[in-house]
């Protein structure tokens, strides 16, 4: 159940705090926003409305254009769970796009990140 409060909440709040995770460790917000566009097919501009239209998480992932196949690649805890191991679609994307933020604010290059 307490499943349903991550999806419903808007992403719009939580953007500014991987903002802000980010910066406090000496990152960018244009990085942040080249894992999110990397993770989901999203471009700057659709971004901006998803953000400007308080859209959920749960559609933030769902109406991705473009999951990218490589996330399948991205191990490791998150909230202390495997993130290759939990089996909800939606909520495995959550925590794919809270472990690449947690890799780029712990000062892993983006190309790692990214996995290319």
């Amino acid at each position: 159940m307490q499943n349903h409060k991550i999806y419903n909440m808007a992403f719009a709040k939580v953007y500014p705090l991987y903002i802000n995770k980010a910066q406090r460790k000496g990152r960018s917000k244009a990085e942040v926003d080249r894992i999110i566009f990397w993770l989901t097919g999203y471009s700057e501009e659709q971004l901006l409305t998803l953000l400007a239209n308080d859209t959920d998480f749960e559609t933030f992932f769902k109406q991705a254009p473009q999951l990218n196949p490589a996330r399948k690649l991205i191990k490791g805890v998150i909230c202390g769970v495997r993130v290759e191991e939990i089996t909800q679609t939606t909520m495995q994307d959550i925590r794919y796009l809270d472990k690449l933020i947690d890799e780029l604010a712990k000062g892993k290059t983006l190309g790692k990140i990214l996995r290319v």
